[in-house]
């Protein structure tokens, strides 16, 4: 979901793992308050994102990300801090931070979000720990005045650990909601496994490319 630099909100999403050839569903015939649900035409993105953390993990430890991001919708500093915890396949929440690119160093963290997890860090320096490239294909559900009830991001990965990982490749399904529609993501849900999606075994793609 798209929102402006400098704003906090809360991110709802269920991950899915995928396999490379899965068959994304048509989406059709599922309702809202008894009302129709419209799948929009899928829009491709190219997203490249690096993560930041101390050499100890330690925002990771503390199921934090940071990272700077260009391409999409949303380019900036995204800071993602615990919401709420969830059952696999179940909706997490978590509050994101975002920050403008800004004109400098592309390493140098934003002084607003450096501060928001300076106790976490304990003064220790941040510094790049992985790169992400993503191949987003996102799909919007809409409702019948047209406003966006769930995004479905359909994603290509290829990332590194820095400075010297191995590349690693997957594919993933994120189900994103501006807020919580529960009988809408369950049949979303329920779409995805019968098409051969499960539940994703990661809590994001940075613990995944870190192997935690």
């Amino acid at each position: 979901m798209t929102a402006p630099a400098g704003s906090e909100h809360l991110e709802i999403e269920q991950k899915f793992d995928v396999h490379a050839g899965f068959e994304r569903p048509a989406f059709a015939g599922l309702s809202w308050s008894g009302k129709p649900v419209t799948a929009a035409e899928p829009v491709l993105y190219h997203l490249s994102a690096t993560y930041f953390d101390t050499a100890g993990e330690q925002l990771l430890g503390s199921k934090i990300t940071l990272r700077r991001r260009t391409g999409g919708s949303d380019a900036g500093w995204h800071l993602k801090l615990p919401g709420g915890s969830a059952a696999a396949g179940e909706a997490a929440t978590r509050r994101e931070v975002h920050a403008p690119l800004g004109d400098d160093d592309e390493a140098d963290v934003p002084r607003a979000l450096a501060e928001r997890v300076a106790e976490v860090i304990g003064g220790l320096p941040l510094a790049p720990v992985a790169t992400l490239h993503t191949e987003r294909t996102v799909v919007s559900l809409l409702g019948e005045g047209g406003q966006v009830l769930a995004e479905i991001a359909d994603d290509v990965v290829t990332a590194r650990r820095l400075p010297h990982g191995r590349e690693q490749r997957w594919r993933e399904i994120e189900v994103e909601v501006p807020d919580p529609v529960p009988d809408l993501q369950r049949a979303v849900a329920d779409l995805l496994l019968a098409a051969g999606a499960r539940p994703a075994g990661h809590a994001s793609k940075l613990a995944r490319v870190l192997g935690s």
